[in-house]
């Protein structure tokens, strides 16, 4: 029955999304946590490990995923894996697809009627996007707890200045005293600049691979300071009132738009909702039409406008802030 079949294929996809989480946790511990009040890098500090190879770690996972984004099916989670900092290697995440498809694939001939070529397909559908859409979800929080962290680490950078401190020493400060993930990502800038590497190029590497305007206003103010000289406390004081203001012009353009954005999504989601309704109340509507050449064609002519519909409205709501 196909209302059945749609509760199977929703509950394998959340016990895919489950399964790599678990998997995830058990690989890299509770210390992964993107909220974890002790930073990770702290964290691993304190258990003995040297500061040379702490930072040699954490380097190497941020910047493994986009030296190989030229292995193949790996290009298209390349740029988000960066972003969410996933410290499954490139052929762990792409083993780990490989591992869910094939849990799919089984759980599909469970608990399914399909044909084999339905199953393959939809066990690597579900591998393949279950992985993206949970390397994706992962990039997205990450990126926004550093959006919402930046104007506090940029303030306590210019108290740090203002108390006398250089500002190597403001860096390292905001990288034991904030949350992850900000607080290892200017930990990891902190060793650099020990180890002799210039803060303004550190940040604005960093700035690049997380591909994040605040921190390149950052990076820059920070270079033309180290080259032009002036108050670099009042430089970052300004830029924190900047981008806490962007902040909230963010917030408040996302609230106006937000009526926008979930009209499109019930307009795309009702139809799809309908079809289950009536499947569940009453199998046999369809039965009918099922054999009609034009019955086919016009689902997938449905489908596309349904998409299309979602693209159109995410295009409308997304301002540029």
């Amino acid at each position: 029955m196909l209302s059945a079949e749609f509760i199977i294929y929703g509950a394998i996809f959340a016990g895919v999304l489950i399964l790599v989480e678990g998997v995830y946790l058990v690989a890299f511990g509770k210390s992964i946590s993107l909220n974890s009040r002790v930073n990770r890098r702290l964290q691993m500090l304190d258990k003995g490990a040297r500061r040379d190879e702490v930072l040699a770690k954490l380097r190497k996972e941020m910047d493994q995923h986009m030296e190989n984004r030229g292995v193949p099916l790996y290009s298209m989670l390349a740029d988000r894996a960066q972003k969410a900092a996933i410290a499954f290697t490139p052929n762990q995440l792409i083993m780990l697809m490989v591992g869910v498809s094939v849990v799919a694939f089984v759980g599909l001939t469970i608990t399914t009627e399909a044909g084999l070529a339905i199953r393959v397909a939809m066990g690597i559908g579900f591998g393949v996007g279950g992985v993206f859409f949970w390397v994706n979800s992962k990039a997205k929080k990450r990126l926004a707890l550093i959006e919402e962290q930046l104007p506090d680490a940029v303030e306590l950078m210019v108290r740090s200045l203002r108390v006398g401190h250089p500002f190597s020493s403001a860096i390292s400060i905001v990288s034991k005293e904030i949350q992850d993930p900000l607080a290892t990502e200017f930990g990891v800038i902190a060793d650099e600049s020990a180890y002799g590497r210039d803060i303004g190029e550190a940040l604005k590497h960093m700035a690049e691979r997380l591909d994040m305007q605040d921190l390149r206003f950052l990076a820059v103010a920070v270079s033309i300071q180290q080259q032009s000289g002036g108050n670099l406390a009042e430089i970052l004081e300004g830029l924190a009132k900047v981008i806490r203001a962007r902040f909230r012009l963010f917030r408040r353009v996302k609230a106006i738009t937000a009526e926008a954005q979930w009209s499109g999504k019930f307009l795309s989601g009702f139809p799809v909702m309908a079809l289950v309704f009536i499947q569940v109340t009453k199998p046999d509507y369809y039965d009918n039409v099922l054999d009609h050449p034009w019955f086919i064609p016009a689902c997938f002519i449905v489908a596309i406008f349904l998409a299309l519909n979602l693209f159109i409205m995410r295009m409308l709501v997304n301002i540029k802030v």
